[in-house]
């Protein structure tokens, strides 16, 4: 078991990011406030299953768009959310050479968006990839808890497996419903392109936690005292296991931004 004061802290704060992702969800929902690209009404929320507040404050300062009116709303369609989206991509990759692959403060041509500083645009850019990182890795762990699956007996390398094979396709899925509508890909040629775009930052954001792992299997709760998904504290140090991973995506993020092989959200 856990140390008391373990279980009381991450059970707070894994209410905190719970009711965070809430209220991103809701304001995107019942606000009327949805993404121009459709996939970051997903992004955003789950960013805050591990960001917690930091994802919440990013969501509504620069994340948020403008509620339409309500007769608009009722008239706006698939099609015309598809013109929505291409602008905003439009905008978002108005370049310069400050070493980030877009000026300063992003002008987007769609007004529902905010203006953006490069820090915020790759923060949200990373938060994209680490989103389908994350929900792999949650269900990953819960099938091996659940199963008791194990490689040569060892838990932790099945873990690394099936995180690993789920985070990348995840992660590849949600760069496909962001490059190739922007695009206009068909699905084989959007899949290879996200592919290319997301595979790097992928298997970077997977370093980071696989390297967290690591710690708490050998270092923090070493055999016989493994933690186990059924406890909170098994949650809160894998939350903070894949803001590591976050930081260490950053990198190959920009990277890929300043080549034009991966988009800005």
């Amino acid at each position: 078991m856990p140390p008391d004061w373990l279980s009381v802290v991450s059970g707070i704060y894994l209410c905190v990011c719970f009711v965070c992702a809430g209220v991103i969800g809701i304001d995107i929902v019942y606000g009327r406030r949805r993404q121009p690209m459709g996939v970051m009404n997903f992004v955003f929320p789950i960013t805050a299953l591990y960001f917690g507040p930091a994802a919440l404050a990013l969501y509504w300062r620069w994340g948020r768009v403008d509620a339409p009116p309500a007769r608009a709303a009722s008239r706006m369609t698939g099609a015309t959310m598809r013109p929505m989206a291409g602008a905003a991509g439009q905008g978002m990759r108005e370049c310069s050479d400050d070493g980030i692959g877009f000026t300063g403060h992003a002008r987007s041509v769609d007004p529902v968006m905010p203006a953006r500083p490069r820090w915020a645009t790759m923060a949200i850019e990373v938060s994209h990839c680490g989103a389908g990182c994350t929900l792999g890795d949650v269900i990953s762990e819960w099938l091996i808890y659940a199963f008791a699956l194990s490689v040569a007996g060892r838990v932790l390398v099945t873990e690394y497996i099936g995180d690993y094979v789920l985070a990348v396709a995840l992660g590849i899925v949600f760069q496909y419903f962001a490059i190739a509508p922007m695009r206009g890909l068909g699905l084989r040629d959007g899949l290879k392109a996200a592919a290319k775009a997301d595979f790097l930052s992928l298997t970077f954001f997977e370093v980071g936690l696989f390297g967290w792992m690591a710690l708490m299997a050998f270092v923090f709760f070493p055999a016989p005292h493994h933690l186990m998904p059924n406890s909170a504290g098994y949650w809160f140090l894998m939350q903070i296991g894949m803001m590591i991973g976050f930081l260490t995506s950053w990198p190959a993020n920009v990277w890929l931004v300043n080549r034009g092989i991966k988009v800005p959200m």
